[in-house]
């Protein structure tokens, strides 16, 4: 019988290394987008190429065994990949590039240590290399199927060569690229020495055991709370950059046995057609191997407390729980080669929110409510010496209000990922930051309100132009269980609005950029709201004294609450029935004129 303190050290070894790697990365990396907003993880795979650690979602080892038959691999190899379509759907865009290393005891491979980000500028269109409108992969930028970056620790120059050749920012491409296979490199040494010290057999042992423990886990606290039956939700992307904006669906058909090997069958059956613009994703390779553990963390909020979700991680041994079942090729989740897929997070990150609205329904309300939580916005343009500059963010948004608390504020979906650094932006581009505060009124109304978006204002001071990729411009987070949508993204230049996907709008010098991102959807009615929670809102800004009147019927007299008026309102404000979802006001503008889907009935 396997040894549980061993277990315990090699799993804490195994987290270790996974953010050491990640430390070296930000460390020597060279890219805002890498060094600052952190928009990369690392990953550590066995042999069997099965995820052992689970702090975050990573790549796939697949494509590489693939194309690169283990027993082929010597040490110092590095191995590259970006292309969509050959990833097994672990790249979801070209510009997320991943070095993959082998990990050697006694001359086998005995693991893989992996690491994928967000980079600059792989090539294409458009500076960033995710053209909004772009009509097919191959306006997106250099695709590059599973290579051999390094052998036996001697980098390919010529393939780096032809890579920085084709990025707009060559220096940054070529500094991420050294950072990442120098970190991976060093992380599949710290591994050669467990094996060393422990044995092949022992750690690999463990790396049963691990995986083992999260199957029983996620069966025992989780699955075993989900009623049996069969439950249907839905939700959409609102535009795809070519085509006018409508609902562009994306639906589960859950179904729930416990006696079953699998107890959770995912259907997504009934998601709309691909679309001609850059929203698909490729996920039906590999069963579906990416999707289930992306997906999985949202079963996290089944846990009994928010301190036993935090324990829980997320690795292989969810894979066994969970069974796909994907629709004919030609859906949004199933597209043909080479439809465009830069803007793949309008449809992986609605399946998160589709995934806890199902859940929702089954649990009766016990899921938080809607969030979007991750949208490029950025400039581009010349410097006052006439050098070439991309600024590019990945700003956050509100998480939805849960069952027992409010949403967090302005939260980042990838794991450690931040804002850029005012102080920064400022040193290195030719703009102000005027205001990064909170967006006032823009989390969903509920007994536990959602979380408030940013609001960042620029200010110019050179001419430039203004990139956007982003969702929920006209749809909102939805509210659950009685609870209200959240505020959409917006952004306002020189007090024009402007639509979600933008490529090269002109901006002049003097020229303010506002940017307000999304609220998280409402938990419950806002009209059950613990008054003084308002009045506390309202004294930190977050809600506003129209607001605190109009969505939670509170009515304040500076910091006094008015009991009697705010009982009297809230009788009259009140609904007969609450909604179980609320989509917001603009579902209705995409949906014919109506204010709720079929789906949404419990």
């Amino acid at each position: 019988m396997i040894d549980p303190i061993l277990v315990e050290i090699v799993e804490g070894t195994l987290a270790s290394v996974e953010q050491e790697v990640e430390t070296a990365i930000a460390r020597t990396a060279r890219s805002p987008m890498i060094r600052d907003a952190h928009d990369f993880r690392a990953g550590i795979h066995d042999v069997r190429l099965r995820k052992l650690t689970g702090r975050s979602y990573s790549a796939l080892v697949q494509p590489i065994v693939r194309d690169f038959p283990i027993e082929t691999m010597k040490p110092g190899d590095v191995y590259f990949h970006n292309d969509v379509y050959l990833s097994e759907g672990g790249i979801g865009h070209l510009p997320d590039l991943c070095v993959t290393v082998p990990v050697f005891h006694e001359d086998a491979v005995v693991a893989f240590v992996q690491a994928f980000g967000h980079h600059d500028d792989i090539g294409g269109a458009v500076p960033g290399s995710m053209p909004s409108h772009a009509r097919s992969v191959y306006e997106e930028g250099l695709m590059i199927p599973p290579i051999k970056l390094w052998d036996q620790g001697t980098p390919n120059e010529t393939a780096l060569r032809i890579m920085t050749r084709n990025s707009r920012m060559p220096d940054s491409l070529a500094g991420d690229l050294d950072a990442e296979c120098s970190a991976c490199l060093m992380g599949a040494r710290r591994l050669g020495e467990l094996f060393d010290r422990y044995g092949r057999q022992a750690v690999e042992e463990c790396f049963d055991a691990i995986i083992s423990n999260t199957t029983e886990t996620f069966r025992r606290e989780l699955l075993a709370k989900i009623p049996e039956g069969t439950y249907v939700w839905e939700d959409y992307a609102e535009h795809d950059g070519v085509d006018e904006p409508r609902l562009h669906a994306q639906r589960i058909t859950l179904t729930v046995d416990q006696a079953a090997d699998a107890p959770l069958t995912i259907d997504f059956t009934g998601t709309s057609p691909q679309a001609k613009g850059p929203i698909n994703h490729a996920g039906d390779y590999s069963d579906g191997v990416f999707l289930k553990k992306w997906l999985a963390p949202v079963l996290r909020n089944l846990a009994d407390t928010p301190e036993r979700m935090a324990e829980l991680d997320v690795n292989e041994g969810v894979v066994p729980l969970i069974k796909m079942v994907f629709p004919e090729k030609g859906t949004l989740l199933t597209p043909v080669f080479p439809a465009p897929t830069n803007a793949r997070t309008f449809v992986i990150l609605r399946l998160l929110g589709v995934l806890a609205g199902v859940l929702a329904k089954a649990t009766g309300g016990r899921m938080p409510a809607d969030q979007e939580t991750i949208r490029y916005t950025g400039v581009y343009g010349s410097d006052a010496d006439g050098v070439p500059y991309l600024m590019r963010e990945v700003l956050g948004g509100g998480s939805g209000g849960r069952w027992y608390a409010d949403g967090e504020d302005t939260i980042h979906i990838v794991p450690d990922s931040r804002n850029i650094p005012v102080e920064f932006a400022e040193a290195r581009w030719p703009f102000r930051v005027e205001r990064l505060g909170l967006a006032c009124d823009s989390g969903g109304p509920g007994m536990f309100r959602g979380g408030l978006g940013y609001d960042k204002h620029i200010r110019m001071l050179r001419d430039a132009s203004y990139m956007s990729i982003a969702d929920r411009s006209i749809l909102s987070c939805w509210g659950v269980n009685g609870g209200l949508a959240g505020r959409p993204f917006r952004v306002e230049i020189a007090g024009k609005e402007m639509d979600g996907l933008v490529d090269d709008h002109p901006v002049q010098a003097g020229d303010l950029i506002r940017i307000r991102t999304t609220g998280g959807g409402g938990w419950g009615s806002p009209y059950d709201r613990d008054p003084r929670a308002v009045a506390a809102d309202v004294r930190d800004g977050k809600v506003s004294i129209a607001g605190a009147l109009g969505d939670y019927g509170v009515v304040l007299d500076g910091d006094r609450i008015d009991e009697r008026g705010t009982a009297e309102l809230r009788a009259r404000l009140r609904p007969p029935t609450d909604r179980f979802f609320d989509r917001g006001p603009g579902y209705p503008k995409l949906s014919g004129g109506r204010t709720f889907a079929e789906v949404d009935e419990l």
